[in-house]
C-alpha cells in the first residue's frame, strides 16, 4: 500500500515545484504527487519525469495529478483524478495497470469511487485552503467521522486520505475518524524544519 503522508506539490513555476519536491524528499517524505495545473502536456512530462528520476533517487513513490498519458509516459507509480478530470474508465485505458486514486467530497463521491475501484480516495477538504482554486464544500472532523462511519457501514474499505488546509495539530483527531493518511502541501512547503515536521507526522499517522 502507498505510504500514509502524501506531499502534493505546488509552486509558481515548474522550477519551483521541482525545488519544493526535491526539499519534501529530503526532510524524508516517500510518497510526492505532482500536481501541475493549466499547463502543456509537454511541459508537465518534462517535469514529471524529473521528478520521477528525483522520486527514484530517493526511493519515493509518485502520483501525477489529472494527466493519465503523463503517468503512463514518466512511468509514475499513480494517477490521480478530481472529479471533473479524465474519467477513471477512460483513465485506466489510456494508462493500463496504473494505480488510481480519485477525489471526493461527499459519501455519494465516496460510494462512486469505491464502485469506480480506484486504490485510494482524496477526502476534503478538511478545512479551508488557498491551495485549490474551487473549493467544494469542508468538511471538517464531523464530516470525515460521518463519511467513514458510513463507510463501514456499507462495508466499503478503500484506503481514504484527508486533505485539504491540515495543520500539525489536526493530525491525531483525523486519523481518530479512521482515515487511513494525510495529503498535505502547504503544511510542508511552509515549514522551515521539514525532517523534523515529516517525523513528527510519521509519527501521529502510524502511532495514533
Amino acid at each position: 500500500m502507498l505510504p500514509k503522508l502524501q506531499y502534493i506539490s505546488q509552486g509558481a513555476t515548474p522550477v519551483m515545484h521541482l525545488m519544493h519536491i526535491e526539499s519534501a524528499l529530503d526532510a524524508g517524505v516517500s510518497l510526492v504527487q505532482l500536481r501541475l495545473k493549466n499547463s502543456s502536456d509537454e511541459l508537465y512530462l518534462d517535469l514529471a519525469r524529473r521528478v520521477r528520476t528525483l522520486c527514484n533517487t530517493y526511493g519515493a513513490k509518485l502520483i501525477i495529478n489529472d494527466r493519465p498519458l503523463v503517468a503512463r509516459d514518466c512511468d509514475a507509480d499513480a494517477l490521480h483524478l478530481g472529479l471533473t478530470d479524465t474519467p477513471v474508465a477512460e483513465a485506466k485505458n489510456l494508462a493500463p495497470g496504473m494505480l488510481i486514486g480519485g477525489t471526493a467530497n461527499t459519501f455519494e463521491h465516496v460510494k462512486q469511487r469505491c464502485a469506480e475501484q480506484v486504490a485510494y480516495i482524496g477526502l476534503g477538504p478538511y478545512c479551508f485552503t488557498s491551495t485549490k482554486e474551487k473549493l467544494s464544500p469542508v468538511l471538517g472532523l464531523e464530516g470525515y467521522q460521518s463519511i467513514i462511519t458510513k463507510m463501514k457501514a456499507e462495508n466499503l474499505h478503500t484506503p481514504v486520505y484527508a486533505i485539504g488546509g491540515i495543520e500539525l495539530n489536526d493530525i491525531a483527531s483525523i486519523v481518530n475518524t479512521g482515515v487511513y493518511g494525510i495529503a498535505v502541501s502547504g503544511l510542508i512547503t511552509r515549514s522551515s524544519r521539514k525532517e523534523k515536521l515529516v517525523k513528527e507526522i510519521n509519527h501521529i499517522l502510524y502511532h495514533a
